[in-house]
């Protein structure tokens, strides 16, 4: 068992952590927990023989699920369970899982009382100088597992493309965009999003544009805000509508992926297609950031006194674009 419990960046982020496990017990029963929204993007690690879902939003698992989630990993006799979370929650689990070998990732404040005796094997790596999903291959790493590269092994079928409207001759011919985070101070300003559309339309106008938003209230009014300020309608828009391995699949046959500081952003890291985004400054971000030359990330300003994310330029990000378009043809 693989135990992370995390949201949508957290489960991409563990993918060749948990590939690397893959390869180096090929006749293991191999179980990933992740949280219960997004089990179905485990439709595309097909060598992930089962999935758990364990509830965090919108409420956390009660006293009662948790231990029915104790009692369910006892059932299964795990020789071994590996947590790189660290979370309280996610480690009190794998202390009463009953696994024989428990590996754990210590956390950056050192845990709670007691948090190495809940495990029988710890690992430390820095959080704060690697992307994430480079730092979980290092800590299996220093536990004994070959590694060489992190590697994402995923596929998506040609079914999750269909169900979205677009098939593969379509691939290239568009660009996706992101436009909302879970917070205002992560995403550009409303005018601004406006201006880059059109600076999109301008600059590249052989390629159409395929907008998406999450199943939420907000963001589907966001949608609707932005949509009725358009003077061109995209290409394709989804609010909400698609489930993830589907979103995956428009990510990964768009020509660019346009997004803040979003779960989209992994999905587009996932599937090996060029990314520009946008972030607001804090310690931690250099995790999530992706890194190679089909990237571009545009770290702006913030402050209690800006509603949105400020200090980024729309030639900049437009400018960006062109460039990881000409580092794939380079």
């Amino acid at each position: 068992m693989v135990l992370d419990l995390g949201f949508l960046g957290d489960t991409v982020q563990t993918l060749p952590a948990l590939w690397l496990v893959r390869q180096a017990y090929p006749q293991a029963e191999l179980h990933f927990a992740v949280e219960q929204n997004v089990t179905s993007l485990l439709e595309c690690a097909p060598w992930v023989d089962r999935v758990w879902g364990y509830r965090r939003f919108p409420k956390h698992a009660t006293l009662r699920q948790n231990l029915a989630m104790v009692a369910r990993l006892r059932r299964e006799k795990f020789d071994v369970l590996i947590n790189l979370n660290g979370s309280d929650r996610s480690s009190w689990l794998t202390f009463f899982s009953g696994a024989g070998e428990r590996l754990g990732r210590l956390p950056r404040d050192g845990g709670p009382l007691f948090w190495r005796h809940m495990f029988t094997e710890i690992v430390e790596h820095s959080s704060l100088v690697e992307p994430s999903y480079v730092q979980k291959c290092r800590c299996l790493e220093k536990a004994g597992f070959p590694f060489t590269r992190a590697e994402f092994h995923v596929e998506t079928k040609p079914v999750h493309l269909q169900a979205a409207g677009i098939t593969p001759t379509d691939a290239g011919t568009y660009f996706h965009l992101s436009p909302f985070t879970t917070a205002d101070n992560k995403e550009l300003p409303p005018e601004q999003l406006l201006e880059l559309i059109g600076e999109l339309e301008s600059r590249f106008p052989g390629k159409r544009l395929v907008l998406s938003s999450a199943p939420t209230e907000r963001e589907g009014k966001k949608m609707e805000k932005l949509l009725a300020g358009l003077t061109r309608k995209p290409w394709k828009v989804f609010a909400g509508e698609l489930t993830l391995v589907q979103l995956a699949a428009v990510i990964q046959h768009c020509g660019v992926h346009l997004c803040g500081d979003t779960g989209t952003l992994h999905l587009a890291l996932m599937t090996g297609v060029p990314a520009v985004s946008w972030f607001r400054p804090n310690p931690g971000m250099r995790m999530w950031i992706p890194v190679g030359g089909q990237y571009r990330t545009i770290v702006g300003t913030s402050s209690p006194e800006e509603k949105y994310l400020a200090g980024i330029q729309t030639g900049e990000l437009v400018a960006s674009v062109v460039s990881v378009l000409e580092n794939l043809q380079g």
